[in-house]
């Protein structure tokens, strides 16, 4: 299993997200889930500005298994997107924790990322998964 980083909190649908310290929010899919999807060959990305709810979906990513729904970890709107992935999906299984990331999302309700797993309570869920 991938080494997972202690900066992070995580949904049990295996999204990431980064706090930044200026009300922003970095989302990604986790080493776990992107080993799970397999080789990723599309990204859909929400737009810059559109408003996101947590727990809500707001974009996809497709591998040669199949599409995945990533949901948004706070509510809030889409500020920037990794619009790298449009060219080099494949950088999400390379680097799921870093150059892999989605989007950044200025949070509405910063408190919302309390309801999130630390990574202990994510190992845990994915541990049983296996």
């Amino acid at each position: 299993m991938s080494d997972i980083p202690g900066d992070l909190k995580f949904m049990k649908s295996h999204e990431w997200a980064r706090v930044e310290g200026d009300g922003k929010v970095t989302v990604g899919i986790s080493d776990h889930a992107q080993g799970l999807l397999g080789d990723l060959v599309y990204v859909d990305l929400p737009g810059v500005g559109d408003s996101v709810e947590a727990g809500n979906a707001c974009a996809v990513v497709e591998s040669v298994k199949a599409a995945s729904d990533i949901y948004a970890p706070v509510s809030g709107t889409i500020v920037e997107v990794n619009a790298a992935l449009a060219d080099k999906p494949e950088t999400i299984n390379e680097d799921a924790f870093g150059e892999g990331w989605l989007f950044v999302i200025e949070a509405s309700e910063p408190d919302q990322i309390k309801d999130l797993l630390d990574p202990d309570a994510y190992a845990a869920i994915i541990e049983g998964d296996d």
